[in-house]
């Protein structure tokens, strides 16, 4: 999951270059934001070495990754953009995060 939500943020950095200029210090701040607190998260949680705070930090990856989607949805409605690919791969994402979690409960 942390390999997919990298992959995800690069996505992320190339659709934002295409954005209008005047969204550099309103969405596309926010977008990075969200978009990268999904792998810091997983990677920060892992790293703390307990199962709780692992599963904390997926908690927040899993929001930053809604976050992220609601902006998407932002995006294709204010520029009228089809963003069906990065969605796909944030429910991917979601799915796998909640499956991680899920995993932590047993």
């Amino acid at each position: 999951v942390w390999q997919k939500s990298m992959e995800l943020v690069e996505n992320i950095y190339y659709l934002t270059n295409s954005l209008p200029d005047s969204e550099k210090f309103h969405i596309t701040s926010q977008i990075h934001r969200c978009a990268t607190s999904i792998p810091a998260n997983i990677a920060e949680g892992h790293g703390r070495g307990s199962s709780k705070d692992f599963q904390r930090h997926l908690f927040i990856a899993r929001g930053s990754a809604y976050e992220l989607e609601t902006f998407l949805i932002l995006i294709e409605r204010l520029y009228k953009r089809d963003l069906q690919k990065e969605k796909n791969i944030i429910d991917e994402i979601q799915k796998m995060l909640s499956g991680l979690i899920k995993s932590l409960n047993d």
